[in-house]
């Protein structure tokens, strides 16, 4: 099998960050991602806010992620187990990731339960903190 492309650090821009969470869905599976910690398999990550999302949309999404520099994909047998990439993104990118998720957050969950883009980056704790989206 080919092997899977990871950016290095230093290759990772801020363009491709925002390119890769620009879309709800990719955003969502990049936040479930980064929220289970030991990272999950790509069929775990098949449900989007209220739907099921087909397995090759799931597989172009977790692949621009990958690319982007926020995942880390490795083969296990039959599955492919994604890792966040959190802990080797500089601070700039990580404020940038949380928030976009801050964001989502506000205009996608509940906003009763969740603090406006200005204010959350301020209460975000641990490397990705999950907001609902």
């Amino acid at each position: 099998m080919r092997p899977l492309f990871h950016p290095a650090v230093e290759d990772i821009r801020p363009e491709m960050i925002l390119h890769a969470l620009a879309d709800p869905e990719r955003a969502a599976i990049c936040a479930r991602i980064g929220g289970e910690g030991s990272g999950g398999t790509c069929s775990a990550n098949a449900h989007a806010r209220d739907r099921v999302i087909p397995k090759s949309s799931l597989s172009a999404h977790i692949k621009v992620l990958r690319e982007a520099g926020l995942i880390r994909c490795e083969r296990q047998g039959v599955e492919m187990r994604n890792h966040p990439r959190c802990d080797e993104l500089d601070q700039h990118l990580l404020e940038l990731v949380k928030s976009i998720f801050a964001a989502y957050g506000w205009y996608y969950g509940d906003k009763k339960d969740v603090l406006p883009p200005s204010q959350a980056r301020a209460h975000l704790e641990g490397p990705l903190s999950v907001l609902e989206i």
